[in-house]
């Protein structure tokens, strides 16, 4: 309890002492105030009326300074926050880059231009407040002291007329009783004179004595008014410089200090503007720190691979042939290549995936048009077939997740409108039940169609389940012999034409390129039948992609593997061996990418034949480069096939 007691009595010690020092200081300021008040321009400054003008103009001077600094101030403010959301414009993500938006550092990238964009709003915000509220008053006040100071100059400059008015009657006045005061003393002794004078006359003597008299009173009348005008001068004086200029002065003294008060109050307006949108760029830059934190590099390293892991097993190792064992009728293929992944080597030269792609779907876009039948939206296959199987699977469970939430808001409309219906059925005042009939038939027609497309991508993804990891594999679909006839390779590159002899000392990391259906069509047109019927790719699929059938499963399928436009790298393709031979039955003119040009009866090799599209892939030899290959109207040429 003692110690509680103590501490309480040197609390209130402590206030005490404080309370007094505050009243000490406020004792002082008022001290100080009305020693100030006691200071003015009217008493201190009665003299300076030309000085006072000089200095009331600089000030108003500097107040418009001051509004022309805030007027630029404002400009660059809004210029800045027109280039930060331009800034943010032009690096929108592209509608093509919405794919990317689920890696974080995308995410948080995105997350930084709507921050940036936040932070330009508050720009807009500092230069809007400076233009309407500081800038404004300062106009404002500017007009006003101009006027006010102006109506003070000119009652000063009235009121100095008045007094230089009344000295100049003052002097005038002196100098009519100085004269007269003269002419009356030269009369006084011109009569004096006159009255000595024995020989003038008597009317002599009295009109020198008249004259006199008349002096004496003009002089008395110039001194009573010069006695006037001397104490009008004198009131007026002690009036201009006691009451009427110092009022004046003390009125340009105000206006002074309003200017004054008004620079204070301005700059610390604006200061305030800036201060008020501070939390929120703080926020503003607490939000990007936090989209710089929420990068997980490792996290997008998982997103890559769930984005382009294809499902595909490694190639196994390649199997010894024994030459002596094998059928000497068959050529012996060799299973070697090389796996570059950067460059197509095709006439010598590079042709990418893309390009390779292109040429084909370039020349039947030409000529029979695009047939997007079984294309989605995005140019992708409907059963997305042309990815791999994983990217497969994961665009079809998207899909299967897309139809089913229309196929639930669409179930939704229908109960709501069937409840609608029975309401109205059971009350008709509150509506027509025919009204909804229509709707109500929409809705069903739209969730049949609906539930149709989930049941039959449903099914593309059971299929697509159930095909197994090894007979996609790369390495299973080798060169090999079944049934008495060679099915094609599948794989995602192979060597060219010039790497060819040294494949063997390369590893076969990846398995070697496949042949296209052509190849499989010429065997199983020797073996009496052809399984092309969904085996076979498009021509926009790209060159030396296509893929016959797995063994054992009835059908080909061409989308394991494919090369085209969305592809990462792209892969050297071996020289294909013929198929047959051809001649030229009419002269053609190369007009499309991916096409060459022929001559009539010319002789060319076939390497691949006719998917159905109307055209041919063929190879020529040349003098410049060793070979060109293209594809050529299939009516335009006569085929003979090896047997």
């Amino acid at each position: 309890m003692v110690v509680v007691a103590i501490i309480a009595w040197q609390t209130d010690q402590a206030k005490a002492a404080q309370q007094q020092k505050l009243a000490e200081s406020e004792s002082a300021a008022a001290a100080a105030s009305s020693s100030n008040n006691k200071m003015s321009w009217g008493t201190e400054l009665w003299d300076q009326y030309d000085n006072l003008s000089i200095h009331t103009n600089k000030g108003i001077e500097v107040l418009d300074k001051y509004a022309n600094f805030l007027r630029d101030r404002v400009a660059i403010e809004t210029e800045y926050a027109g280039k930060l959301r331009r800034l943010v414009k032009n690096y929108q993500p592209k509608k093509k880059e919405e794919e990317d938006n689920e890696f974080t550092s995308r995410q948080a990238f995105r997350n930084l231009l709507k921050e940036v964009g936040d932070l330009a709003g508050q720009r807009e915000v500092v230069s809007e407040t400076l233009q309407t509220q500081i800038i404004h008053g300062v106009t404002v006040l500017s007009k006003t002291l101009r006027e006010d100071r102006k109506k003070c100059l000119t009652d000063g400059t009235m009121l100095q007329q008045t007094l230089s008015a009344q000295l100049s009657a003052l002097e005038r006045a002196k100098r009519n009783y100085d004269k007269a005061y003269r002419d009356s003393e030269k009369a006084v002794d011109n009569y004096k004179k006159a009255d000595m004078d024995l020989n003038l006359s008597r009317a002599e003597v009295e009109r020198y004595k008249n004259i006199m008299t008349s002096k004496i009173q003009q002089s008395d009348d110039a001194k009573n008014e010069y006695a006037n005008q001397l104490q009008k001068t004198n009131n007026l004086q002690q009036q201009h410089y006691g009451i009427l200029l110092p009022a004046v002065f003390n009125r340009l003294q105000e206006l002074d200090e309003k200017r004054t008060r008004g620079i204070r109050e301005f700059i610390i307006g604006a200061a305030d503007v800036e201060s008020s949108v501070a939390p929120i760029i703080a926020r503003c830059m607490e939000g990007i720190v936090k989209a710089g934190e929420s990068i997980n590099e490792k996290e997008d390293s998982l997103k890559v691979i769930e984005r382009y892991q294809s499902g595909f097993t490694p190639p196994t190792d390649i199997p010894f042939e024994d030459l002596s064992k094998m059928d000497p009728s068959v050529a012996p293929q060799s299973n070697y290549s090389s796996v570059p992944y950067n460059h197509l080597t095709i006439k010598g030269g590079t042709l990418t995936a893309a390009k390779l792609k292109k040429a084909r779907g370039g020349i039947l876009n030409s000529i029979f048009g695009s047939n997007k039948n079984s294309l989605t939206a995005d140019g992708q296959k409907e059963d997305f077939s042309d990815l791999p199987p994983n990217q497969q699977r994961k665009k079809l469970q998207a899909k299967i997740a897309e139809l089913q939430h229309k196929v639930d808001q669409e179930t939704n409309t229908r109960d709501g409108l069937m409840k609608m219906k029975i309401v109205y059925e059971a009350n008709s005042s509150l509506g027509n039940p025919m009204t909804v009939e229509g709707q109500l038939n929409e809705s069903e027609h739209e969730l049949d169609k609906l539930k149709m497309s989930l049941k039959k991508y449903q099914g593309f993804l059971d299929k697509a389940n159930q095909l197994q990891v090894a007979n996609n594999s790369p390495q299973s679909n080798r060169n090999q012999l079944q049934n008495g006839h060679r099915t094609s390779r599948h794989s995602n590159g192979s060597a060219s034409a010039d790497d060819h002899h040294d494949a063997d000392d390369q590893p076969d990391d990846a398995g070697s390129l496949s042949r296209s259906d052509s190849e499989d069509n010429v065997a199983q047109i020797q073996n009496g039948h052809n399984n092309n019927n969904n085996g076979s790719a498009s021509p926009e699929s790209g060159l030396g992609t296509s893929h016959t059938s797995l063994p054992g499963s009835g059908q080909g399928s061409a989308n394991e593997n494919p090369i085209g436009e969305e592809t990462s790298y792209e892969a050297e393709v071996e020289m294909l061996q013929p198929l047959g031979t051809c001649r030229a039955l009419y002269p053609f003119e190369a007009t499309s990418e991916g096409s060459i040009p022929m001559s009539e009866g010319e002789e060319l090799q076939v390497i691949e034949n006719d998917q159905g599209d109307g055209w041919t892939r063929v190879r020529r030899a040349n003098n410049t480069n060793g070979w060109d290959e293209g594809f050529v109207p299939t009516s335009y040429i006569e085929c003979t096939l090896f047997a």
